[in-house]
């Protein structure tokens, strides 16, 4: 099984660029992102991005839905569906990690979510990770440590800190 792994081919940034249609590219491998989402899974993407909004405390932050690219190296972009990113964008895409992602479970890409990206994100040190499915309503968070991400308790509303910044999501406002 290795040497099958070895023959796969690895991509990069300037392969995805010229791609048509909307990709990630996480370790080098190309992921074709669904498509368009169900009504409810984009419902709950725009009340989360709506909460965050409202509820962000930090002058050089900005909450972003996808698609917008975050390019963290040559062989990883990835298009999170909600992210608080504290740095003007290049004209095409973020290259420092955000302070908080969000990703929104669909049937096309919980898989990727809970896996793949879960163990990117932790890897890069994003500081909080929120997985939302939209059918079950059920959240969960994760906050970064010395150890690799942490479950983090919480009731119906969670508030995420930062040096001299914080954001707060209320889920009774985002399911009702």
């Amino acid at each position: 099984m290795a040497a099958a792994l070895k023959l796969l081919r690895r991509y990069s940034y300037d392969d995805y660029k010229e791609w048509e249609g909307r990709w990630e590219l996480i370790d080098g491998v190309a992921y074709a992102m669904a498509p368009a989402p169900y009504p409810k899974h984009q419902r709950v993407v725009f009340q989360i991005a709506k909460e965050l909004d409202r509820t962000l405390k930090c002058g050089e932050c900005e909450v972003y839905i996808a698609p917008v690219d975050w390019k963290i190296d040559k062989h990883n972009v990835v298009q999170p569906d909600v992210a608080i990113f504290g740095e003007e964008p290049s004209k095409q895409y973020f290259t420092k990690t955000p302070i908080l992602v969000v990703e929104v479970l669909s049937l096309a890409t919980a898989l990727k979510d809970l896996t793949v990206k879960f163990q990117l994100y932790e890897r890069v040190g994003v500081p909080y990770y929120v997985i939302v499915n939209p059918e079950s309503e059920e959240v969960e968070v994760y906050k970064n440590s010395p150890n690799g991400f942490q479950k983090e308790e919480f009731d119906e509303e969670v508030t995420f800190l930062w040096p001299q910044c914080q954001a707060k999501i209320d889920f009774t406002k985002v399911f009702s």
